[in-house]
């Protein structure tokens, strides 16, 4: 008995503390504090992603420079021979840009299986460029070292007659409103102006079905899709005008890969036959007719600094400890409440420790009356 005596008095003793203990509730392991973390570590990923993103700003300012050369990138196929058609500018003050820089090389103007399926994708990409504004942006910032709108050659030597022309390379001429027109005959000048000889060419050729494979101002830059790469027009009537009108914009592009001074390019399409008869006047070709604007655009990428990537880290890190801090508390506030008014949980648990220790407490430390054995 005094054995038994001396164990209870030994197990109330270790009971007895001078320190304070911590509430059983803030000791019980919980699923918040892993769920906060993987919030954060969550959110810290995404932001990271947004921090190695960029994206392109845009700029407006007057263009001031009105001496420079105006570079014009030409590469048109069109349906006759080549020395039945001839390309020359003509710009606002009626002075004929000579075409030396031009070139003319016959072709064969049906593309082959491969060309065809180059030139669908080029005109799904023009769709959806048209759709979507920002896909444009994307073209910015993922710049190809080649020129993705250059029609692949064909794959072998073809035994089909050169049935057409590809009038290609580039022009300087001066930043006023111009026409590059393509018309019967070749261009000659002369002092009250210029004109094509179109007596020798039957009218039966005339055919201004053309391609265009690129056409674009200033510097050209690798990746850019412009609006009328791709470009395709057909047609049966040997009396067809085809007309584009052109507003270009000086534009000056900044991103981490390049940097250059280019233009951009909006364009209205317009098509009509030639019958003097129901009083649809012209000349039968392709006439681009361009003019420039006075505002210049700047386009350059931006990046996230450093310094507010760290304080959007920090904001995720404290608002996602507050924000589980406050849903933990609320959610234990109401637990306690209901687990208290039904006597459930940790509750009950205490009660039934409570009880024992008053029975515990009326048990004597040492039985002095106990004799001995």
């Amino acid at each position: 008995m005094r054995r038994l005596s001396r164990k209870k008095a030994l197990s109330l003793v270790r009971e007895l503390d001078a320190f304070p203990k911590v509430s059983e509730s803030y000791v019980e392991t919980s699923a918040t504090g892993g769920t906060a973390f993987s919030a954060m570590a969550l959110l810290a990923i995404f932001e990271f992603f947004v921090y190695r993103d960029t994206w392109m700003k845009y700029e407006y300012a007057v263009d001031k420079d009105f001496s420079s050369k105006l570079k014009i990138n030409v590469d048109i196929t069109v349906a006759m021979k080549c020395q039945h058609i001839g390309a020359d500018i003509l710009d606002l003050a009626e002075t004929m840009i000579t075409s030396n820089g031009l070139q003319y090389e016959p072709v064969i103007f049906e593309l082959t299986p491969q060309q065809r399926v180059w030139q669908r994708t080029l005109l799904l990409v023009q769709s959806r460029l048209r759709e979507e504004h920002a896909l444009q942006e994307v073209l910015y910032k993922t710049l190809l070292k080649g020129a993705p709108t250059a029609l692949p050659p064909r794959e072998d030597a073809s035994i089909e007659p050169l049935n057409a022309c590809r009038i290609h390379g580039h022009v300087y001429v001066n930043k006023v409103a111009g026409n590059l027109h393509i018309t019967v005959g070749k261009p000659i000048h002369h002092p009250q102006g210029h004109a094509h000889i179109a007596a020798f060419v039957s009218h039966e050729t005339y055919n201004f079905s053309h391609r265009i494979d690129h056409l674009s101002f200033g510097e050209e830059i690798p990746g850019i899709i412009n609006p009328l790469d791709g470009t395709e027009k057909i047609t049966y009537n040997n009396n067809q005008m085809f007309q584009y009108f052109i507003t270009v914009v000086p534009t000056r592009l900044n991103t981490y890969k390049i940097s250059a001074d280019t233009h951009q390019f909006s364009v209205t399409e317009r098509e009509r036959v030639i019958n003097h008869a129901a009083g649809s006047h012209g000349v039968s070709g392709i006439f681009v007719k361009y003019d420039t604007s006075s505002l210049m655009v700047t386009v350059s990428e931006q990046h996230m600094p450093l310094w507010q990537f760290l304080v959007r880290l920090c904001g995720i890190i404290g608002g996602v400890f507050s924000t589980t801090g406050m849903l933990h508390g609320l959610v234990g506030f109401c637990i306690d409440v209901i687990c208290c008014r039904f006597k459930l949980g940790v509750y009950r648990v205490r009660e039934d420790v409570q009880l024992h220790n008053q029975m515990n407490n009326q048990i004597p430390l040492v039985a002095d009356n106990v004799p001995e054995e």
